[in-house]
């Protein structure tokens, strides 16, 4: 069975630093601020800074900041793009090399929790993709439907089918083609492949609920402000429209329902408010069960330049996984 396991354990990730942490946290701020006390470059580990034209929205480092500190894995594709996981865990670690190769340290911020896992533990790869196999399901989909499809996964694969959403007829193809092939539940072949990597340096920034919410009212209520309608007005201007991916993203979603007359302006706002708490909590979630992740949480009070000073004491740190200070986590 092919598979991709060269997790930072003796992989080309070995010595990477990753900040990671709740959307609205701080992390872009205090990465800026590592970088004026510690040899690193910048790559942005988030799925939406990948596109050009999605600046407002997606709380992209400005010229200026990019300017200041090298950025990588920004502004690759065209808003009627998309890329897999496999594609972006690629560009990384062509990144990575290019960066050690000037001496520099690769310092992934962001928080996009798929990317992080790849990153840390590799990609399962499964058999080929089977052309035949495939077209068989999506005809048996096209005539029985999606439900009928993932009814299907669920009395083979429980788990996976736990975990997709009944019209996400790609994956459900996907698991249905891997048990075909191998004989073999895809969750149960995931589950071996996916095991902690060792002596990753991870920190996740977590700062208390109450906290959080109004950071992230307040992102919002500024993306708005600095014209996020009028950078999706131009990203539906563009030569193909704009990919049914980016187009879901928080803020851009909202903004195009609005447009759209789906909905009033303080309703694309209350609901962008709604899915960005929604997404934190996701992120939350997924940071705590990973077990290469150290929490690192922050007091409303507590200033970026303070915080800087004691990431950058712990990343460079001789000793790989060491405990943060011990805080009351939120």
């Amino acid at each position: 069975m092919p598979t991709s396991r060269d997790t930072p354990s003796g992989s080309p990730l070995a010595d990477a630093w990753f900040l990671t942490g709740q959307t609205a946290s701080g992390k872009s701020a205090i990465a800026l601020a590592l970088a004026r006390r510690l040899p690193v470059e910048i790559l942005a580990l988030d799925s939406m800074t990948l596109y050009r034209g999605m600046d407002i929205g997606t709380a992209k480092p400005s010229p200026a900041d990019r300017a200041a500190v090298p950025h990588h894995l920004i502004d690759l594709l065209d808003p009627w793009q998309a890329a897999s996981v496999g594609q972006y865990r690629a560009w990384a670690l062509a990144a990575v090399a290019e960066i050690r190769a000037r001496g520099k340290i690769p310092l992934f911020v962001g928080g996009t929790p798929l990317y992080l896992k790849a990153l840390l533990r590799g990609l399962f790869e499964g058999p080929p993709a089977d052309a035949a196999l495939r077209a068989a399901l999506e005809a048996e989909a096209q005539v029985g439907g999606n439900a009928a499809l993932h009814a299907r996964l669920a009395a083979i694969d429980p788990p996976t089918a736990a975990r997709l959403h009944p019209n996400d007829r790609r994956r459900i193809i996907r698991a249905l083609e891997v048990h075909t092939l191998t004989g073999r539940r895809l969750s149960d072949l995931q589950r071996e492949h996916d095991q902690p990597a060792t002596g990753a340096r991870v920190l996740a920034l977590v700062r208390h609920r109450t906290d959080l919410a109004a950071r992230i009212d307040r992102r919002v209520d500024a993306m708005f402000a600095a014209g996020l309608i009028d950078e999706v007005r131009q990203l539906q201007a563009s030569p193909r429209p704009i990919h049914r991916v980016p187009a879901q993203a928080v803020g851009y979603a909202e903004v195009i329902d609005h447009l759209a007359g789906r909905l009033t302006l303080p309703q694309a706002l209350e609901r962008t408010r709604l899915r960005t708490r929604q997404f934190a909590r996701r992120q939350s979630t997924w940071f705590r069960g990973l077990a290469e992740v150290q929490l690192w949480p922050l007091e409303p009070d507590t200033s970026t330049e303070a915080t800087a000073d004691a990431l950058a004491h712990w990343f460079s740190c001789d000793v790989p996984g060491r405990r943060p200070p011990s805080f009351p986590v939120p």
